[in-house]
């Protein structure tokens, strides 16, 4: 790799670090909430939020990798454009299609990362927190069950022991079941134990040695039903929550899981594609890695006179359009009112003629005369936003030294 590939590669590199620990971090926030529940309710330690973390990382990554390289290619050339280093490399006779290199480079490996992150990453994540979680509450659901305190955490149920036989056992069960419309049954037990069943995150309490006292209906019927063992499943707290949070969204969905659910909606009744936009989306957001590379070398180029945060503005602006108009594609490929395989690709080809036409006109030297215009009222509105946060004092001295150069 040339001197200057490598500067530029670099450049972009650090950039992208730090785009993409910024954007993932924020993008935890949605579920902050989540795991401090976890914390508090089932006593994680810092080790297994770690774990949790590690597991999770993958979902966000396929959406941040693909920001980060615009908003790297974009901060990289209009930091060369505002300094006049692209002046000089120009000067030393590099054309726009010989500096795109390293970007087209850096790119491709980010297409390649994103790849294995959607493909192979996702799935073991999602299956590896699934277990984790399963793990972490089958552990814990007998510590919550104190002797001689009503314990609510299971749903629509009261249970109370008298004391505690082992780690796992119980002796003097009382619980109150009222699971079944219109009823409530109570049942007595000398003795009972947990049992976990992983796979389909369930924990079963077995009880030997007790009754079942069933009031059907207030006043009218009453019966007691008495038994040597007796298996009652209890729903793992917040099973409902966990999988609707973290594993049954079709985009954390395996790319087999995809395609079976795909196979069972055949014989729904009602029309809902989503599957099958998600298994699309698959191979068209890695793409879009590559077409904000291209995208955000001459945007970085041509947007130097708005300082060395227009640049950034522009990178935001393209990926608010760009995920605005994915959302709506396949919205309205989920509906069934286009092909709900073509409808994602469509973002993609109005960025692929955008990279076309901004790439030629780059290497040809052509100006942007109407994107200048853009550019300096978005300037003056950024300008203002700074000035009523306060912020005005240091962008303005920034942005005076960068016109200063030009």
């Amino acid at each position: 790799m040339k001197i200057i590939h490598r500067y530029i590669f670099t450049q972009a590199l650090k950039v992208f670090a730090l785009s993409t620990m910024f954007l993932t971090m924020v993008m935890f926030l949605d579920r902050a909430m989540f795991m401090t529940d976890l914390i508090l309710n089932r006593g994680l330690t810092m080790l297994e939020v770690g774990r949790m973390v590690l597991y999770i990382s993958p979902i966000f990554l396929s959406i941040t990798i693909p920001i980060s390289v615009l908003v790297a290619s974009v901060v990289t050339f209009n930091q060369f454009s505002s300094d006049n280093e692209f002046v000089v490399m120009k000067s030393c006779g590099w054309s726009f299609m010989y500096l795109l290199r390293p970007i087209l480079l850096f790119s491709f490996l980010a297409y390649i990362a994103t790849n294995a992150i959607i493909f192979y990453a996702l799935p073991l994540g999602n299956q590896a927190l699934k277990q984790m979680i399963f793990d972490i509450v089958k552990t814990r659901a007998d510590i919550n069950i104190k002797p001689n305190v009503f314990n609510r955490d299971f749903d629509n149920m009261v249970l109370m022991v008298k004391e505690k036989n082992g780690p796992n056992g119980f002796k003097g069960v009382f619980i109150a079941d009222s699971s079944y419309k219109g009823s409530t049954k109570i049942i007595l037990s000398e003795q009972g134990f947990i049992l976990t069943d992983p796979a389909n995150f369930k924990i079963q309490l077995q009880l030997r040695n007790g009754s079942i006292h069933d009031l059907a209906k207030q006043g009218e019927d009453y019966q007691i039903m008495k038994f040597d063992r007796y298996d009652l499943t209890l729903d793992i707290p917040g099973t409902d929550q966990l999988k609707k949070k973290q594993i049954l969204k079709p985009r954390e969905m395996s790319i087999s899981e995809l395609q079976q659910r795909i196979e069972e909606n055949k014989n729904r009744s009602w029309k809902d594609d989503s599957e099958k936009v998600e298994l699309s989306k698959r191979f068209s957001i890695p793409l879009t890695c590559i077409l904000f590379g291209i995208i955000g070398v001459p945007l970085g180029i041509t947007s130097h006179r708005s300082g060395k945060s227009g640049g950034f503005v522009f990178a935001i602006l393209i990926i608010l359009m760009y995920y605005v108009s994915l959302v709506l594609m396949q919205n309205l490929g989920r509906s069934g009112m286009i092909n709900p395989y073509f409808s994602v690709w469509i973002p993609n080809i109005v960025l692929l003629v955008v990279a076309i036409y901004v790439g030629y006109k780059t290497q040809r030297e052509i100006p942007f005369r109407t994107f200048n215009k853009v550019s300096e009222r978005i300037t003056l509105l950024w300008e203002y936003l700074l000035k009523k946060i306060g912020y005005t004092q240091i962008y303005s001295e920034t942005s005076n030294h960068s016109r200063n150069q030009d």
